[in-house]
């Protein structure tokens, strides 16, 4: 009898409990709490310009309401008229960015790692780094001409930085003592560098990645914008000279979404990747 009673309050004890009924309003009540905490300040900006601009209190003409952007911006999108300009542009800016990506990082790993090649390169990396890459786009048009390929080079040029300086940092700011325990326990240099090296580099890499990829976008939209006659830039340009005002609008906003999806999936991979930290210190 007793041993059927354990079995019982077991089983009571191992069942699932009993969700209070208010509980599922609690926890919508949190969620929609934390979605206002996160967003509400962009939603209380796009409902002021929207009612600003509608009422009279902005010129339309100049800032447009945000439901005439988004009109334009589907219009454009869905005739046509904007996806060869954004493929460019997604193009450029995706070229750009990849040889930044495979000439910073393998460079800043051996700035890191090696003091005398940093002690080296440092100088005329930093006087490359102080000289704006808008400053020498002229001198990529001279060498390299209008096309493609000057505007790809600059945005290489102001992506490439970023990314350098936060792959040497991280690397040098590896803690030594997880070095020298590795060293201790036998492990070889490569395996010191697979398995304390890099992945202790890796948060301040993806760090670079980020800034390299809006500082990419950024000189993308400024090299677009001098001698292009296609890209999201150019587009701006000729809307503000056609008075085309609400797809000028509409462009930027591509822009800034474009912007705003590399870098939450560079969030999103490096949480994936580095799962030893905490996610609340990534964002």
């Amino acid at each position: 009898m007793a041993e059927a009673q354990l079995e019982q309050a077991g089983n009571f004890i191992a069942r699932p409990s009993f969700k209070a009924p208010g509980s599922r309003e609690r926890v919508f009540k949190l969620r929609v709490l934390s979605f206002l905490t996160r967003y509400g300040a962009l939603i209380l900006f796009f409902a002021l310009w929207q009612i600003a601009s509608s009422c009279g209190w902005l010129n339309a003409a100049v800032i447009p309401p945000v439901d005439a952007v988004l009109h334009a911006l589907l219009a454009a999108l869905l005739n046509g008229s904007l996806l060869g300009d954004l493929f460019i542009s997604l193009q450029r800016a995706g070229m750009a960015f990849a040889a930044a990506v495979v000439v910073s990082v393998p460079l800043g790993v051996l700035m890191g790692t090696f003091t005398r090649i940093e002690y080296a390169i440092d100088p005329i990396l930093q006087m490359f780094r102080q000289t704006s890459a808008l400053a020498v786009y002229p001198i990529f048009i001279l060498l390299m001409g209008l096309g493609e390929t000057s505007k790809v080079f600059v945005i290489f040029w102001a992506a490439l930085f970023p990314l350098l300086l936060n792959t040497t940092s991280g690397v040098k700011q590896v803690d030594q003592r997880l070095i020298e325990m590795g060293r201790v326990f036998g492990a070889s240099k490569l395996q010191t560098f697979r398995h304390v090296t890099l992945p202790g580099a890796i948060p301040s890499i993806f760090v670079g990645l980020r800034l390299s990829a809006g500082t990419a976008l950024l000189m993308l939209v400024a090299s677009e914008m001098i001698g292009a006659n296609q890209g999201l830039g150019f587009k701006v340009m000729q809307a503000q000279y056609n008075f085309q005002i609400p797809l000028m609008f509409g462009a930027i906003a591509l822009l800034a979404g474009l912007g705003l999806l590399g870098n939450y999936s560079l969030i999103f991979v490096q949480r994936r990747i580095c799962k030893w930290i905490d996610t609340k210190d990534i964002g």
